[in-house]
């Protein structure tokens, strides 16, 4: 059996050119040498069938070009397809994306996005569980931090990619009660260790000015639980004994589909015998029977523009703008109806 060739080394490079190890690699990075020095290097390199090698290349410069996409829970359908997207942009600029899930745990999160940094990622970028979480600040001190969708409220972060929340339930509650409903589903991800992030806040205050009796309930994105938690919501008597809800508000169309597949199993029409309405305008809401009517957050300029602040903090690019507020549209369909 052939022995593997071994790699040649950036001295052997040197001992040919008659030039020390720094020069050569000055010469192979094009700085600090003259024209002809590098072009002598380059030929002498190739010649040997010298590669420079990348993770010691990335650790001289101090960069991996590998940037971590921490995902809040990838049972999201949304968050998977804003994942892929921020990867194809990171991808575009010869970035790597590492994508770690925290799976709906802000524990776990902190644990992961600690990691990350351990891995010597050159930036981060999170869709937090848990904005407000102390840990914050010390991992904003170690790498570049992007947040997507809430602002991380005690650190200091390199750009902020936010969702205006409250204009978002601001619409689909006014939305809501000039349709007549009075009695409204809340269905959220956010699990009883967050209880106050900002969109569960603004949700109690919007339904009060409204007067609408809104049960907020927390819900997990996978179907097959979320479908679990629909139907308790769907039972006749309601899931605390109540009326059963004339609309559902859900925070992410994942959880909506499980509305649906509960309707169906209670015999029940969406956009008849119950509204339901959703949050983040995912492409298998459109297909539908009846379609959901959801909040369009413009999934694309959200990638590009995170992927833009996380490129710059990387490379020391100041950029005028480091906050970015997206305003939600409403796209009306068949799965919300007068009351």
């Amino acid at each position: 059996m052939a022995r593997p060739r071994k790699r040649t080394t950036l001295r052997e490079v040197a001992e040919a050119t008659g030039l020390s190890t720094a020069a050569v690699s000055y010469a192979l990075r094009g700085t600090h040498v003259s024209k002809e020095t590098e072009e002598r290097v380059r030929k002498a390199a190739a010649e040997l069938g010298y590669e420079a090698d990348p993770i010691a290349r990335a650790l001289a410069g101090g960069r991996t070009s590998m940037v971590g996409v921490l995902a809040g829970d990838l049972q999201d359908l949304w968050q998977q397809q804003l994942t892929a997207a921020i990867g194809r942009e990171l991808l575009a600029g010869d970035r790597y994306a590492l994508i770690l899930d925290a799976g709906g745990d802000p524990q776990r999160e902190l644990v992961l996005a600690k990691q990350l940094c351990d891995q010597r990622v050159d930036g981060l970028l999170v869709a937090p569980v848990d904005p407000s979480a102390a840990g914050w600040a010390q991992i904003a001190e170690a790498v570049p931090v992007v947040s997507i969708g809430d602002s991380l409220r005690r650190a200091r972060t390199a750009g902020e990619v936010l969702f205006d929340n409250r204009a978002g339930i601001d619409a689909v509650l006014e939305y809501l009660a000039g349709l007549g409903h009075r009695r409204v589903t809340v269905l959220t991800p956010t699990g009883p260790s967050t209880p106050d992030r900002p969109a569960d806040v603004y949700v109690r205050q919007a339904a009060g000015r409204l007067g609408i009796a809104a049960e907020v309930l927390p819900c997990a994105q996978e179907l097959g639980e979320a479908t679990a938690v629909a139907r308790r919501v769907l039972r006749a008597g309601g899931a605390a004994g109540t009326a059963r809800p004339t609309a559902v508000f859900c925070f992410s169309d994942s959880i909506a589909y499980g509305v649906y597949a509960a309707a169906a199993e209670a015999a029940l029409t969406v956009g008849r015998d119950v509204s339901v309405v959703g949050f983040d305008d995912h492409p298998v809401s459109r297909v539908l029977t009846p379609p959901l009517t959801t909040l369009d957050w413009g999934l694309t300029g959200i990638a590009e523009e995170a992927a833009r602040l996380a490129v710059a903090a990387i490379e020391g690019r100041r950029v005028r703008r480091k906050r970015m507020l997206c305003a939600p549209r409403l796209s009306e369909r068949g799965s919300a109806v007068r009351s």
